[in-house]
């Protein structure tokens, strides 16, 4: 891909996007409109807005999120983890352009403990799940150049997400229950849109990608390392690491169905990128960082 003129990104204000913000400026003039200034639920206000920008290439971090929210509201998270990569793709198609999407682990079927490879089987287990299924799928019929990248656990030095929680309550609390059989990779915001722009400058060939660290844990291990981390960086913790108790997922019932392996297999972006991705760990010592110098 050479420089693109106008790269429309969506999502600018969630963690992927704010991340994608700050990174993909050397491709191209970045139009990342708000929330308040496109509403991405209206499918006619988002053509309006791709006639009026004519982007050359279309970055997509928007998405519902709201895992448990998405049982209850449907047709909300159909709209923008289906209809709205769809509408994008469709156009992409018509425009010859290349789509980035950001897709999730859960589409698998969270079984076993083998990790998924991008051909495994899908079978996901909540609605949330299933929407992003579907827009992967919509995105694969559409004919469009694209890039899907499935990631995990996603985390960032802001807004709301699991690194942040825990800190929060090791503040007050000096005993803590942590879910540990469901296992995965904690991936940080930045690493995704660092590889995303690697991505596209490598001219990437089109496909579904895993995109997410080395390694695997389960959230208590998570939990417990960013325990450890901070401690070592020098916060005041009520909560000793030790002091994070396993728990079963059974323990703690959500309204949506979490997987319980959400380990993905990252060789095959490895290979073609000709990297290798770091080590949860050291993400989360770089993450964390990151949080601590800006709180």
């Amino acid at each position: 891909m050479g420089i693109a003129t106008n790269i429309l990104l969506l999502g600018k204000t969630g963690q992927v996007g704010f991340e994608l913000n700050r990174t993909l400026g050397p491709l191209g003039i970045i139009l990342a409109p708000t929330r308040a200034e496109l509403n991405l639920m209206d499918e006619q206000a988002v053509a309006a807005h791709l006639a009026a920008t004519k982007p050359a290439l279309i970055v997509n971090a928007a998405a519902w999120t709201a895992v448990d929210a998405a049982e209850q509201q449907p047709a909300e998270a159909q709209r923008l983890n289906t209809g709205l990569p769809a509408q994008l793709a469709a156009y992409a198609k018509v425009q010859g352009i290349r789509l980035v999407h950001y897709s999730s682990d859960y589409v698998y079927p969270g079984t076993g403990t083998t990790p998924w490879l991008e051909t495994s089987v899908t079978g996901p287990l909540s609605q949330y799940g299933c929407t992003k299924l579907a827009g992967d799928q919509a995105i694969e019929q559409s004919g469009a150049d694209y890039l899907i990248f499935r990631t995990s656990w996603v985390y960032s030095a802001r807004g709301n997400n699991f690194l942040k929680t825990m800190l929060r309550l090791a503040k007050d609390k000096t005993e803590l229950s942590v879910v540990a059989d469901q296992v995965g990779a904690p991936t940080p915001a930045r690493l995704i849109a660092q590889v995303t722009t690697l991505a596209l400058h490598s001219q990437l060939e089109q496909g579904v990608y895993h995109l997410a660290p080395r390694g695997e844990t389960s959230w208590h291990g998570f939990a417990t390392e960013i325990f450890k981390q901070a401690v070592h960086a020098g916060e005041q913790l009520a909560l000793s690491p030790e002091s994070a108790h396993p728990i079963p997922t059974s323990a703690y019932p959500t309204p949506a169905q979490r997987p319980l392996n959400s380990r993905m297999e990252v060789t095959r972006l490895e290979h073609l990128l000709h990297i290798q991705l770091p080590g949860w760990q050291e993400q989360l010592k770089v993450t964390l960082a990151e949080y601590l110098e800006k709180s």
